[in-house]
């Protein structure tokens, strides 16, 4: 074939497993033969629209086949994907679609009203819903369409997809993924993680975010697995799904971990069919792993990023134990180290940023030229702003992000490592630490917590919980309560939206 992209994948599937069920949504199933000839029907529908290589085609849904068709179908043709969050107002949708310069947007039902004003703002020529009566309807594009071969030359360097960061500060940035990003990335989870050809794999964590389609969805069917889909996540229907489908393999964030825990059915259910749970997006609390382990389940821990499409840290089910708190070590085909500020390698366990490089790594930002320069070091290596130490072993252990740590009194604070002693009191389900400006010190400590249901706990029981296990500076000045934490739709705490806290110094400051 000339095609050598992922646009490729579901012909070359249908060459070799053609009815093996290559994806299931609901109550409906497609093999690998059927998931070719809708692609190849998609690809001959969006190249009468006028669309041509290098053009971007945008989907503004949840999670379905026809986010996956579309995907394959722009690599077919040597177009761009650009998946798009459901999360954002039209406005923020308006402003992606701009600045990726998308001629094509395909959508959901649910999503008609703010893709069609998103449509309007940044100019899209051309709006396919898959809801019956769109003006210009999914299926029925398809149902009109050829399935004659088409095979572009696509070469593994060309763009394949256009992924926006969740713009939690500032306007979000289109990282730009190669084929062979997402081909090597597929390839590492396949090394790393030993996933079958008769694999069955959840997909629950929404497909516009990078770990949901790179490290779970797309491995699967480069393997000839199964895919089983699901809307969004809802924690007694993926309970059903494990027990229906015996899914052997999911992807989530702890959040949703600890969700599927909290179930009333949870020691009852089926889960006899689970071989890997890997889990990311943040770090994995040391009782949501003893939970999983009472029942027989070990996770396998990533860390990553989208600009490294997004595999960087892999931490397998075998080491969980024995290196509990670590990201693990680089995935096989990729490479990270942690730098001192001064560009030196830091000894194990000296503090520094987490830098990478790799095939899996960016091409760079989408029309963001001082953006890119800015996101590698002189020597090609992609800063991550991650905070991290190894130990003696090379396992990489994540303790914050660069930004979020601050300074009190000339002191370091890393809010993770705070966030996690506040994590061992019983009652406490979620926290999130912030740094708050202070008269005396610049910073200080604030803690917004959510308690388990029933709990009831006030500030001085937390700081007191924090006392001796903490230094006296990391220990927060203030705490708040809240029902939830803000999250992006990737699961990550948004701690821009954070209930912030006004702190005054004390008659005789001394250094918390």
């Amino acid at each position: 074939m000339l095609n050598q992209g992922i646009g490729s994948w579901p012909a070359r599937r249908a060459r070799r497993t053609p009815d093996r069920i290559a994806v299931v949504h609901r109550d409906e199933a497609l093999t690998y033969r059927e998931l070719h000839r809708r692609v190849l029907r998609l690809a001959h529908a969006l190249r009468a629209l006028g669309t041509v290589r290098g053009d971007r085609v945008a989907y503004l849904g949840p999670n379905h086949p026809a986010f996956l068709e579309t995907l394959f179908a722009a690599g077919v043709l040597g177009a761009v994907f650009v998946p798009l969050n459901t999360r954002l107002a039209a406005p923020e949708l308006a402003y992606c679609l701009a600045d990726s310069g998308a001629t094509v947007l395909v959508h959901g039902p649910e999503q008609a009203g703010a893709a069609a004003s998103a449509a309007r703002e940044a100019g899209i020529r051309h709006r396919i819903g898959l809801a019956a009566g769109d003006a210009v309807g999914y299926e029925e594009l398809l149902a009109g369409a050829g399935t004659a071969p088409l095979d572009e030359t696509v070469t593994p360097d060309a763009p394949c997809m256009i992924m926006y960061t969740s713009g939690t500060t500032g306007r979000p940035k289109g990282a730009v993924l190669s084929h062979a990003n997402i081909i090597w990335n597929s390839v590492n989870v396949l090394v790393d993680t030993d996933l079958a050809g008769d694999e069955v794999t959840l997909v629950a964590a929404p497909l516009f975010h990078t770990a949901g389609l790179n490290m779970t969805c797309l491995p699967t069917l480069l393997k000839g697995g199964r895919v089983v889909l699901l809307g969004a996540f809802d924690a007694e229907q993926v309970l059903d799904v494990i027990e229906r489908q015996r899914v052997t393999c999911m992807f989530g964030v702890p959040t949703m971990y600890d969700a599927l825990a909290a179930r009333p059915r949870w020691a009852t259910a089926d889960l006899s069919g689970l071989r890997t749970l890997i889990c990311g997006g943040a770090p994995v609390p040391a009782r949501t792993i003893a939970t999983y382990l009472a029942r027989g389940l070990a996770f396998s821990q990533g860390y990553g990023m989208t600009e490294a499409s997004p595999g960087v840290l892999f931490l397998d089910r075998e080491q969980a134990s024995a290196k509990a708190g670590s990201a693990g070590v680089p995935h096989f085909f990729t490479d990270a180290r942690v730098v001192l500020p001064d560009g030196r390698a830091a000894a194990p366990g000296q503090r520094g940023e987490i830098l990478v490089s790799g095939p899996t790594v960016m091409t760079g930002y989408w029309g963001r030229t001082e953006d890119t320069t800015a996101a590698f070091t002189p020597d090609g290596r992609l800063r991550t702003g991650d905070l991290a130490h190894t130990d003696e072993d090379g396992y990489a252990y994540v303790v914050g992000r660069i930004k979020d740590m601050f300074v009190s009194g000339g002191e370091n604070v890393s809010p993770a490592e705070v966030e996690e002693a506040v994590l061992t009191h019983p009652a406490v389900r979620e926290c999130a630490v912030i740094g708050v400006p202070h008269e005396i010190w610049g910073e200080v400590g604030h803690a917004v917590v959510v308690l388990e249901t029933g709990a009831h706990l006030d500030d001085r029981a937390i700081l007191e919980h924090l006392r001796g296990r903490l230094a006296k500076y990391k220990i927060p000045r203030t705490v708040a309560f809240a029902d939830s934490l803000p999250r992006t739709a990737t699961g990550k705490v948004v701690k821009s939206a954070l209930p912030a806290a006004r702190t005054t110094p004390p008659a005789n400051p001394s250094h918390p």
